[in-house]
């Protein structure tokens, strides 16, 4: 069990149901997003998901594309409710279309929320994760962030950018004792895919629908599942499992790789520094 869980985007979708499951197994939980009202309305959900009465459930209304508001928002659930242990980024946008008919401020904005509200996130959390030697971080990408989708030009790019953020950073935060997961879902019956449906081009809805839609109670359930066994790599079903494997066939092999390199070079500066002293 995780003793305090902050969720970004918490207030509906995958985030919230999640934050429900942990409720459930006695975890205090800190969501946060930008609507106010249905933070509130969310916390009501989440609060009747409690086993005692010590569990702590709070909202903090903030904008996870500006990095001040994060940074206050992480700093405001440490203190209120104690050193987080597990991180969820769960915000985030999709605004389908024709490239060249999209403003670019759509562009902007999507790689703002989903991107850098993961990467401030991250680096607002990992300063009081970190002197714990323990933690575990898990970022929501998305199966667009494995391969480009038709009239996906906004999305793909800040759901990769995800992932090589989670790539990276796996191996640089196992030396603090904090597990990386990056999750890999595919649709999902959420307030963000009703959203996608107002403005996704024809030939967009044609290729998603091939991949059938999950809850997002389902979906929340195999995250959980996927985080319980610490993998990095999370893939709901066998579509997303089968697409993020043969993408990624050497991934497993390149980890080790870059592992090996980093213990041996840590062993290299440590004989350096006992010559030396």
């Amino acid at each position: 069990m995780w003793k305090h869980a902050i969720i970004t985007g918490g207030s509906s979708g995958i985030g919230k149901e999640i934050a429900k499951l942990l409720a459930g197994e006695g975890s205090n939980i800190s969501i946060i997003a930008r609507n106010s009202q249905k933070l509130e309305v969310a916390k009501v959900e989440i609060t009747t998901h409690v086993v005692n009465l010590e569990q702590k459930i709070i909202t903090i209304s903030a904008d996870v594309a500006n990095r001040l508001e994060v940074e206050n928002a992480i700093y405001q659930a440490t203190k209120e409710v104690g050193i987080p242990d597990l991180l969820i980024t769960a915000a985030g946008i999709s605004y389908p279309g024709y490239f060249r008919e999209l403003p670019i401020e759509i562009f902007e904005q999507t790689m703002a929320i989903n991107y850098f509200g993961s990467l401030y996130s991250v680096r607002a959390v990992l300063p009081v994760m970190e002197p714990e030697k323990k933690g575990h971080i898990v970022m929501i990408s998305s199966g667009a962030g494995l391969i480009g989708i038709y009239g996906y030009t906004p999305y793909c790019p800040s759901k990769f950018a995800i992932r090589g953020l989670a790539e990276s950073l796996r191996g640089e935060l196992k030396l603090s004792g904090i597990s990386v997961s990056v999750v890999y879902p595919p649709d999902t019956d959420t307030p963000q895919l009703e959203e996608e449906n107002k403005t996704k081009p024809l030939e967009t809805n044609y290729i998603t629908a091939t991949s059938g839609l999950w809850s997002a109670v389902d979906m929340a359930r195999e995250i959980l599942r996927g985080m319980r066994k610490n993998s990095f790599v999370i893939t709901p079903g066998l579509e997303m499992t089968l697409l993020e494997k043969l993408h990624s066939l050497l991934a497993p092999i390149i980890q080790w790789y870059m592992d090996l390199i980093v213990m041996k070079t840590i062993k290299s500066e440590n004989t350096i520094k006992s010559e030396n002293s």
